[in-house]
């Protein structure tokens, strides 16, 4: 198990902070900006190999990936996404698409969140599985930007959408889901034509090709979890707070 971290987003919202430097890369406490972060969690949870897709702004990831390294105790391997301004992140994580195999721990790079996240799936995996488990966060009020889950009487994928009526929806995902072994070869089929329908489209729009095809997407509650997307400053505000707690 890897960890897998999607960082190539400009976060024009986040502007002037995101001027020069992607939005993984904005800080949240101090000197501590959200990749750090990402990071942080991923070693907590004892894993040694992070691969990051970087795209805008890549060189500035690239400077600080000794840093990082060392920092975190962990090889940090960086996978370029040529198209990180023009396709979503679907497209990125199909970028990626060799490493999955492995089985990663993905975690969105402009999320922050406690550890707790990352063990609660880690809890849940089946290393001989083909599942994407998803963590879902079940406790706070949706509203129309929120990516938002629904389930099956069997625990499993119904919907993933930003468009769904909150009154549909199970939870929230929050950035964060686990791509067993089992998954990585139908799932990368599914990323695939997820970006060649539309490239504009979403990662999760990629899952629910996944589950569409018969394929297990399951998602796993959370407990009352403190978590913030950051999209802009308001967000920003909030993930300072955040990540004071962590």
């Amino acid at each position: 198990m890897i960890g897998l971290v999607l960082a190539a987003g400009a976060g024009r919202r986040l502007r002037p902070y995101t001027d020069a430097v992607p939005k993984t890369l904005v800080p949240v406490d101090g000197t501590t900006t959200i990749l750090d972060v990402c990071l942080r969690n991923l070693a907590a949870v004892g894993l040694d190999r992070v691969v990051v897709v970087v795209g805008y702004a890549r060189q500035a990831v690239e400077v600080l990936r000794p840093t990082l390294e060392q920092r975190y105790g962990i090889d940090l391997e960086l996978v370029v996404n040529p198209h990180a301004e023009d396709r979503n992140n679907a497209y990125s994580l199909w970028t990626a698409r060799e490493h999955l195999r492995e089985g990663v721990l993905l975690v969105n790079g402009d999320t922050v969140h406690p550890p707790s996240v990352e063990q609660t799936l880690l809890a849940a995996h089946d290393p001989d599985g083909a599942r994407v488990l998803l963590a879902l966060d079940t406790d706070k009020e949706l509203a129309d930007e929120e990516m938002k889950v629904s389930v099956d009487d069997r625990g499993r994928l119904a919907r993933i959408t930003k468009l769904m009526s909150p009154a549909e929806a199970t939870g929230e995902y929050i950035g964060v889901s686990l791509i067993e072994p089992g998954a990585a070869e139908p799932l990368t089929d599914a990323l695939r034509s997820t970006w060649e329908r539309d490239p504009g489209l979403y990662y999760e729009d990629g899952y629910q090709e996944y589950a569409d095809r018969g394929r297990p997407v399951r998602a796993v509650s959370l407990q009352p979890t403190t978590w913030v997307e950051v999209d802009d400053h308001a967000d920003l505000a909030r993930a300072r707070d955040v990540a004071c707690r962590c």
